[in-house]
């Protein structure tokens, strides 16, 4: 039976999309089936950030609306036989993809998955509590800064309220020199505002400003993805390290804050 969980951020810009896509190959890279949904109907980009979409013949609204099946709808990945995606569409008919044909959805391949990644759409409009009500675990993306974790906190109450259980933070986008100045605010400091236990951290990386979507072999975001698909999968509780040399200090409330 597939883990459901959604990927959310309450709000755009956090680069959650980016998130889903690296998550789900990480997971893929340590042989686990995975299969991502894309959800924002109208403004997807994940079969952008797979390099599927050339090969994207039926998307989630053709599959909702009985056009095809499921199973013609999921795209293989090219480099993991293990990982799918089930790609959104630009069309803006999302009265077709109701909470029941989502949930049906998501029953036809709970038997063929080990994890099925949902990109929520931004916001919390109809496509969010969609989104979530076929989940049974989230993870809130939010980067370092204020405005970005008020809307993470926003998001973390109504999970909570509609009994989404567990909900994990990951702090995408953190600069290890920022922190060091105090220019930034720690991934544990983040964690600690919305009463969230953290479960990873992502660097920024130049592999993402690069124009790569799915980070780099050897670079230090496919790391952080490494250790966080592991995390996940065994609950190990280990935080991506943004230093090396730096063990103590600040850079311990990681690891305390993903061990709680």
């Amino acid at each position: 039976m597939a883990r459901k969980i959604v990927i959310t951020s309450g709000k755009g810009g956090v680069g959650k999309t980016t998130f889903c896509a690296n998550l789900g190959t990480a997971l893929a890279r340590q042989g686990s089936r995975v299969c991502l949904i894309d959800l924002d109907i109208g403004l997807n980009n994940l079969d952008v950030a797979m390099n599927i979409e050339e090969r994207v013949l039926y998307d989630i609204v053709d599959v909702a609306s009985g056009r095809c099946r499921v199973v013609q709808a999921i795209v293989q990945d090219s480099n993991y036989h293990t990982l799918y995606t089930l790609p959104s569409s630009q069309s803006f008919a999302r009265h077709n993809v109701t909470s029941e044909r989502l949930g049906y959805i998501g029953n036809i391949l709970n038997d063929s998955f080990d994890f099925i990644l949902i990109d929520c759409p931004a916001g919390i409009d109809d496509g969010f509590y969609k989104a979530v009500k076929i989940a049974s675990e989230a993870i809130i993306v939010t980067t370092p800064h204020m405005f970005s974790i008020r809307d993470a906190d926003k998001v973390m109450r109504i999970l909570l309220s509609l009994h989404v259980r567990p909900v994990h933070l990951v702090v995408n986008r953190v600069r290890g020199d920022l922190l060091a100045s105090g220019d930034m605010l720690s991934p544990a400091a983040a964690s600690e505002l919305i009463k969230c236990p953290l479960i990873g951290i992502v660097p920024e990386d130049d592999c993402f400003t690069a124009g790569l979507t799915v980070a780099a072999g050897g670079s230090r975001a496919q790391k952080a993805f490494d250790i966080l698909a592991k995390n996940i999968r065994s609950g190990d509780g280990e935080i991506f390290s943004l230093n090396d040399r730096r063990k103590q200090g600040f850079f311990s409330l990681f690891k305390k804050a993903g061990s709680r």
